[in-house]
């Protein structure tokens, strides 16, 4: 039955890198403007979030979002989920107004015309490079002194779809421990099923997402690093085991 589908698949793939080019284009004159000066960066974040917008909108996706905390526009979060997908990136942008930075593979900077604004835009980090994590953390100090926040998928790559998820990096808890800044964790049950990195799968429909309370690090130090990480990790972990649990009644 599935070779029904391979034309549609094919097409619907195509579509998206199509639809991720074109809309850059579109707005590359606001884009570009707006990475002239880090400082402009929250003018950037708006046209990035229109970008993902259009994207998502046009591979027909919906979004349904619920808040369990909602971020304070004048506070500096680390926001980690789930990842599952290449519309992680996309659905994270339009969930906050909170204008934040993502710390993310350098590989990605060499995708043609994304990658040029995301290795201007985003905090990149190098496995192979044993500097790459004091540079990260300049950079991320940096960031949110500039009263931003950090965007972490702490599985550090996307994991096999037989996976529902990873065990987590230290990263992200320790820049939050580091920073003593609340960790919001967010759950992405939908984006595998919907838009995964298999090939031939997938299909337009709602994408949720679950932003869970925010959890403080305040008066934490790095020996708590490995239960903060793992308290994290359950709460995720949970949210997507409900969701499945009620998907299927």
């Amino acid at each position: 039955m599935r070779i029904f589908f391979v034309p549609f698949w094919i097409l619907w793939r195509f579509w998206y890198y199509l639809l991720v080019t074109g809309a850059i284009l579109v707005l590359f004159p606001f884009l570009f403007v707006s990475i002239l000066f880090e400082s402009w960066y929250p003018f950037f974040f708006k046209i990035a979030q229109i970008w993902a917008r259009m994207v998502l909108v046009g591979m027909g996706f919906r979004t349904k979002s619920v808040f369990e905390f909602v971020p304070d526009p004048h506070k500096s979060y680390v926001f980690v989920a789930n990842h599952t997908s290449m519309t992680d990136i996309m659905l994270m942008l339009v969930l906050f107004k909170n204008p934040f930075v993502f710390i993310g593979k350098k590989e990605l900077a060499s995708i043609p015309l994304f990658g040029f604004f995301y290795r201007r835009t985003c905090i990149l980090v190098d496995r192979n490079d044993p500097k790459s994590r004091h540079a990260v953390y300049e950079s991320a100090q940096r960031r949110l002194h500039q009263g931003l926040s950090l965007c972490i998928f702490p599985e550090g790559g996307v994991p096999d779809e037989s996976i529902l998820l990873d065990a987590f990096k230290d990263g992200a808890f320790r820049l939050a421990i580091d920073h003593q800044i609340p960790i919001v964790p967010i759950s992405f049950p939908d984006n595998k099923k919907l838009f995964s990195y298999t090939f031939f799968s997938g299909r337009p429909g709602l994408m949720r997402a679950k932003i869970h309370p925010a959890i403080s690090t305040m008066g934490k130090t790095q020996d708590d690093k490995k239960f903060l990480r793992e308290e994290t990790r359950q709460i995720i972990l949970n949210q997507l085991i409900d969701f499945q649990v009620t998907d299927r009644i």
